[in-house]
């Protein structure tokens, strides 16, 4: 018996998956959603805190999605719901065994309970005064990625998401392929490590990312350490909101529910006579009819 799941057996698996996630109720949607928000919230802040005075700007963004990964790595292997990764639930909803209202519903609490964690960690660190380390430049620097995701465009924070959330969903998707943890971690790592390396847009790290920033705004030291100024303005609820998570929020849908969910249902779910065969001479899983 392998140790892996095969790309159908993959496809089987998130649908069943994405059924459970359905059912469950309202308080725990909320609650582990509440916990996905802040192992994400570690994440990021556990990759500003090792990256923030590296000079070297690809390096500093490797180092970054390596720290950052470990973030949904406590998600998938301790349990806990993620807006991003429930996304997927369009498979059940492709296959007609979820209704569109109890997906949109499961989005809601569970984005909901994500910022809730996201908030939360961005307090803690708040209250920490960590952000002062190294002389402020640790706050510094969050407050300059927080500047710098108000201040792209509508479109662009929205293309951002769609790359983004194309690559969390392929890393949930390589942990459910995985029958140990070794496997589950491995391929949850080099996805995620790619997203931030890339720069892309995840709105549940943006939701600590930009709290983080909203409230070392307000910390003048490290106001001072950013120069940025009167760019410091540029970041309101406003901006947060409309500028930012609404069309990140909008791009991570589209890049999980379509490039992986709608993608792999098509190929492995949608007919019935579609078959998984595995080719004598290469061992490899092929989509035919």
């Amino acid at each position: 018996m392998s140790n892996y799941c095969t790309p159908k057996e993959i496809t089987q698996n998130t649908l069943e998956i994405g059924l459970i996630k359905s059912k469950m109720d309202i308080t725990k949607m909320v609650l582990l959603g509440v916990l996905a928000g802040a192992y994400i919230g570690f994440g990021a802040e556990g990759s500003t805190m090792a990256t923030h005075d590296i000079p070297i700007l690809g390096l500093s963004r490797f180092l970054g999605g390596a720290i950052f990964a470990t973030g949904l790595m406590m998600v998938i292997i301790c349990g806990a719901e993620l807006f991003t990764g429930n996304v997927l639930i369009t498979i059940g909803v492709l296959e007609r065994r979820v209704s569109v209202a109890t997906m949109l519903q499961n989005w809601f609490w569970v984005y909901g309970g994500n910022l809730v964690g996201s908030l939360l960690v961005a307090y803690f660190m708040y209250a920490s005064n960590l952000w002062s380390f190294n002389n402020s430049l640790h706050g510094a620097y969050v407050l300059k990625i927080a500047v710098g995701k108000v201040s792209l465009t509508f479109y662009e924070a929205f293309i951002r998401g769609i790359m983004c959330n194309w690559l969390v969903c392929l890393a949930v998707w390589m942990a459910y392929s995985a029958k140990d943890i070794a496997g589950k971690v491995l391929g949850i790592f080099f996805p995620i490590m790619l997203f931030v390396t890339s720069n892309f847009e995840h709105s549940v790290a943006n939701m600590y990312y930009l709290a983080a920033g909203l409230l070392a705004k307000n910390v003048p030291a490290l106001a001072e350490a950013s120069h940025l100024g009167a760019k410091l303005n540029t970041l309101n609820l406003e901006t947060i909101l409309l500028g930012n998570l609404l069309p990140v929020t909008l791009g991570n849908i589209v890049g999980g529910a379509l490039f992986v969910g709608s993608y792999y249902w098509f190929c492995y779910l949608r007919n019935p006579n579609i078959a998984q065969i595995t080719a004598p001479d290469k061992n490899e899983t092929i989509c035919v009819k």
